[in-house]
Formats: C-alpha cells, structure tokens, sequence
C-alpha cells in the first residue's frame, strides 16, 4: 500500500474533469492537482515551452513526493510526455492513449473526428496513433482554439458557444463522423454544445475520464492503492486563487479545498 497522493495537473482549469473521475473511481486516494492559470492556454505555445511547463510542474509534484502523475492536458502529453518520462523515475501517465483506444472501440463506420487545441492538432499524435491500430479509419482532426478560453470563463453554454461550435464542427458534421474524440480536457464541459450540434447519435469520447483505467492497472503493479479512506483533494494554481474557486465546482463533483497559489 502507498498513501502518498496522486499528482495531476493541466494548463487551467480543465484538468479538473481528470481529478472528478480519478476522485469518484478511487475515493480513498488524496490528489494534488496543479493548475497552470497563469501560463493558460498552453495551445498556442512552442513545443520546447510547452516541455519547460510541463517539466516544472512534474518536478513541483515530484518534490510533494506524488507517486504516480497524470498530464491531464492533452497538449503536454502530446508535445512533453516522452520528454517528462525520460527525466522523472515515478510512473508519468498522459491521457491521450486512452482517449484514443476508447474511440476505435466506440467507432462503427470508420470515420473517426479528433477536437484540440492548435498544438494538439499540429502535432498529429491521435491521427498517428488511431491510424497504427485502425489503418483504414479515416481522420478528421479540427483545432478548436476559442474553446479552451470558453471554458476558463465558464462560458459552456448559450449563444455564443453554440456559434463557435457551429463554426467548427461544420466540416465533421458533413462529414458523417459518429465518434468525436474530446482531444482536451477542457473539452468535456462543452459536451452538451457539442452534442447539440454533431447530434446526440454521435459517440463524444472524453479522453481524460478514459485514462483512469490506466492509473489503476498502474496502482496495482506498483502496489500503490491508499489504505485510508476519505482521500482529500488539494489544488494548486500558479495565478489568483479566486477565480479558480469560483468555477471549480463546475469541473469536479468531488469537494476540493481551497486552491492555493504557488510559484514554480
């Protein structure tokens, strides 16, 4: 057994639909989330930026003595994963695989749509990775930029979201697409827009609910369940506390306590 806690982190608030999973899937487990607010959207950063981020915050987690760290941002796991893994010893899991295995297994009709940030896209790691186990899958990747910033103000409904998911989704809809991988964790808390306008039929698959599987077949080779119970969650931003509070409860069902602000 292990009662150290689970370190996660993302570039805002979104990583917080990760926590809400993890938190209901194992209660006992403390979490120490790590929320970049300060250096938010990471989307439109350089790769060799996005690593610098990524690594200061591991290193911030790893000091706390976390066990194991999820990147619950799928622009640091797909631009800083292999570069966190190659430095840190403690087990480092990114949440894209896991978004990706859940799509293949919901797709019927071989057209597969990927939603993420500007880099996310860029990069082409979900097309690359769907396309090494369904070849003949075909691929519509869209960046969605204003969606990240949305999300962050708590805009997730009404008018003007539903404009820019229109905006966006145009092509895939056209398309016929009938699973749409969530390639943010932001994402998630635009699924009611999104379905709203792809239509309920189509499969929204939420990456970062899916990689909780993955922590658990981690846990449980490294022995590293808690033994306690009742496991607390404590979040940690790099800008004014109060903002994050405020729309905190919109990301994680789970009560957090009152985020605290540090430097990294």
């Amino acid at each position: 057994m292990d009662n150290r806690p689970i370190g996660v982190f993302d570039s805002g608030i979104g990583g917080l639909t990760v926590v809400d999973a993890l938190a209901n899937r194992l209660p006992n487990e403390t979490i120490y989330y790590v929320g970049d607010t300060a250096r938010v959207p990471y989307g439109n950063k350089s790769k060799n930026r996005i690593q610098q981020y990524a690594s200061e915050i591991t290193n911030w987690l790893n000091e706390k003595d976390c066990k194991i760290i999820i990147v619950a941002c799928n622009t640091a796991s797909a631009l800083a994963l292999k570069y966190l893994s190659s430095g840190f010893s403690i087990p480092i899991i990114g949440v894209i695989e896991s978004g990706v295995n859940r799509g293949i297994r919901m797709n019927q009709n071989n057209k597969i749509a990927v939603l993420g940030t500007s880099a996310t896209i860029r990069s082409n790691v979900y097309g690359k990775k769907i396309k090494a186990v369904k070849p003949e899958a075909s691929v519509i990747s869209q960046a969605c930029p204003l969606f990240v910033p949305l999300v962050e103000e708590g805009w997730t409904e009404g008018k003007i979201p539903m404009q820019i998911a229109a905006h966006y989704l145009a092509d895939i809809k056209q398309e016929g697409v009938d699973t749409v991988i969530l390639g943010c964790t932001h994402y998630p808390l635009l699924k009611k827009t999104i379905s709203k306008t792809l239509g309920e039929k189509v499969n929204l698959v939420d990456s970062g609910d899916a990689v909780v599987k993955n922590v658990i077949l981690t846990l449980e080779k490294i022995n590293g369940f808690s033994s306690r119970k009742n496991g607390k969650i404590k979040c940690y931003v790099t800008d004014d506390p109060s903002l994050f509070d405020d729309i905190a409860s919109s990301f994680c069902l789970k009560k957090t306590e009152q985020a605290v602000q540090i430097d990294l």
